[in-house]
């Protein structure tokens, strides 16, 4: 038994209606950890291989960390993961909000959902006990909608949930789960997972807390975040404004994305950033359970053309963009309305805009017509046509009805040069990032097994000059700033370690924004369960999760041709900060084969090499490395 953990797994089988419980030993939990580490090993280790995404075979896995559950500022998130129905691969996302609290208050560290049952049902976890209950009455409800008929079913308030909306009971592929109604684990396609498996909601109560093997210690820790957290700028910022707060910073360097990557300044940016948000619509900022911060906005429109309730929150950065300059639209109460669609119908806002903005495009190009939209003339900067498709897309209907699997798989199905537009990586549309600009994070965009996912690895500007980013770049050993669009070896090293970082702290799970160093990280595992846990050991940690992500990806047959970027990238912007300014294909194969050599992968293939398998304590996922 591991002080601080629950020590159980729990199983539900919703084919024959079979709930159990696992209590894995202490080397699985020091190996695997938590989050990312506990998910990637039950896909790997349990998912047959090829399985269809949508099929009763797949498994979801909701994971949150050792610390999760516990008092400390930003440890109340967890990780979320299946077999991705966009990108045939590894989905794995983040949530926060008060669901992966719970779930560990409840007794356990992972819930783990196989088969499908017979009819929509919901599970309720009331602290340790769990009933499958039907949920046909809930079927079609949105999400908001399903959280007051569950409180009101179970008589009790302050249910936590992870629901799906419309759009993930329809298996659109660009369907999300959303945590407390306003929380997403948003990459990937988890909704339609969900959606498959006939689960409506998980809802969950939990009263039990962990206890830590030296309480005084762990709360130290707690009381050092709470009394320091606002010196840092990221969290004084984020207090203040949310994401989204320098948004005219980021269009003056070239890092706001335009027009679906095919413009370089949007110059009508300070009418959607977080500021303007704040002086218009915003009417409070909330938090996670414990964190000062409280990042979290909150709009509510009243009188405008579009309503906006304030329970579903606020969009952040990537929807403000991926709404705004990603379509040229400068309304910034239809974002608003475009984040509530979302979130109601339980949808991923970076998928959703971005495979709207890829059919503007195709609009604008004329390979699609008003008769493949149905008479909507979706144009960049129509703003109506937008919540129109949006609608469309949750519902399965018209032109959403080929949206809502995303840009690749649409881009195919239309195809006349659509596919040169469609701009993700492994069918995962881009966070709201140029990596013309931030050529490691292009990196990172690449080579990561769950797409271009702006939140699993390194962001170059923070690390260009000296100052917070800088320090943590030295702690993990990169003495000396480097340029943004450098791809040296230098640079490849930095964006390796900084990916094994952030796989590390999605296995804790722990909030990117709260300012935790990786020496604090460790300190509250030493704590919590009273290993002599080490910097080494959580490095280690994150290269596990990144080579066993790498082999699930091998496994269900993607290959090194995956990693790859649009070519849209290896292109100058046309104008703006980025004018001229494009990313070297030969460079970044280079980099690309660098960074395979450096994780002990082939250089060549990225198949992990068997002694390095063997050195991460995972020599029986060899097995896995050959496609089936």
């Amino acid at each position: 038994m591991v002080t601080g953990l629950a020590n159980k797994i729990l199983r539900v089988d919703l084919s024959d209606r079979r709930v159990w419980t696992e209590q894995p030993n202490d080397l699985f939990y020091r190996r695997y950890l938590g989050g990312a580490g506990i998910l990637s090993y039950y896909l790997l280790k349990e998912l047959k291989p090829r399985v269809d995404p949508l099929s009763h075979e797949n498994v979801l896995v909701f994971a949150p960390g050792p610390v999760t559950g516990t008092a400390l500022p930003g440890a109340s998130r967890l990780c979320v993961g299946a077999k991705s129905p966009l990108s045939g691969g590894i989905a794995k996302c983040e949530a926060g909000g008060y669901f992966g609290y719970e779930l560990k208050r409840a007794g356990f560290d992972a819930l783990v959902v196989q088969g499908k049952a017979g009819h929509p049902v919901y599970l309720w976890i009331d602290n340790g006990a769990v009933e499958i209950k039907d949920a046909s009455h809930l079927w079609g409800q949105t999400v908001l909608q399903t959280q007051d008929a569950i409180e009101a079913d179970l008589g009790e308030k302050r249910v936590r949930t992870a629901t799906i909306g419309p759009a993930g009971e329809k298996l659109a592929a660009i369907s999300c789960i959303m945590t407390d109604v306003r929380s997403a684990a948003g990459r990937g396609g988890l909704g339609a997972v969900m959606g498959s498996k006939n689960l409506k909601c998980v809802a969950v109560k939990g009263k039990t807390a962990p206890q830590a093997a030296e309480p005084e210690k762990y709360r130290d820790l707690a009381r050092w975040m709470n009394t320091n957290c606002m010196n840092f700028p990221i969290a004084a910022r984020f207090h203040d404004l949310g994401t989204g707060a320098d948004m005219v910073g980021g269009n003056a360097i070239g890092n706001l994305p335009v027009l679906n990557w095919s413009g370089g300044q949007f110059d009508d940016v300070a009418k959607i950033d977080a500021a303007a948000l704040r002086d218009s619509y915003r009417v409070a900022m909330e938090a996670c359970p414990g964190c000062q911060i409280r990042c979290k906005k909150v709009v509510e429109l009243e009188n405008e053309s579009y309503k906006v309730d304030r329970r579903n929150g606020a969009p952040e950065y990537e929807t403000l963009a991926a709404f705004g300059s990603f379509m040229g639209i400068n309304d910034l109460a239809a974002i608003c309305r475009a984040n509530e669609i979302c979130g109601l119908n339980s949808l991923d806002t970076i998928s959703a805009g971005g495979t709207i903005a890829f059919a503007m495009e195709c609009f604008e190009k004329g390979i699609l017509t008003r008769a493949d939209t149905g008479g909507i003339e979706l144009r960049f900067g129509n703003a109506d046509a937008m919540l129109k498709v949006l609608e469309l897309i949750a519902r399965r209907e018209g032109i959403g009805d080929l949206l809502a699997d995303g840009s690749r798989k649409a881009a195919r199905r239309i195809g006349r040069g659509a596919e040169e537009l469609s701009m993700q990586v492994k069918g995962i549309e881009f966070g709201m990032h140029d990596p013309r600009l931030k050529q490691g994070l292009g990196l990172i965009y690449s080579v990561a097994a769950n797409g271009a996912d702006h939140m699993t690895g390194m962001h170059d500007t923070l690390f260009t000059q000296d100052g917070r980013g800088m320090e943590a770049a030295r702690s993990l050993g990169s003495l000396e700033p480097l340029p943004a669009n450098d791809l040296s070896t230098a640079k490849v090293d930095r964006v390796k370690n900084q990916h094994l970082s952030r796989n590390f702290s999605d296995s804790m799970v722990t909030c990117h924004f709260a300012p935790w160093t990786l020496r604090q990280q460790v300190d509250m595992i030493r704590a919590l369960t009273g290993w002599d846990y080490t910097d080494f050991e959580a490095l280690r940690q994150g290269e596990r999760v990144a080579t066993m992500a790498r082999v699930f990806n091998l496994r269900e047959g993607l290959t090194a041709a995956d990693d790859q970027l649009p070519k849209r990238f290896f292109a100058p912007a046309p104008d703006g900060p980025l004018k001229g300014t494009a990313i070297d294909p030969d460079a970044m194969n280079r980099a690309t084969q660098t960074f395979y050599t450096l994780m002990g992968w082939d250089p060549v293939t990225g198949i992990p090499t068997q002694e390095k398998l063997e050195q991460l304590g995972i020599a029986w996922a060899a097995a896995e490395t050959v496609p089936a």
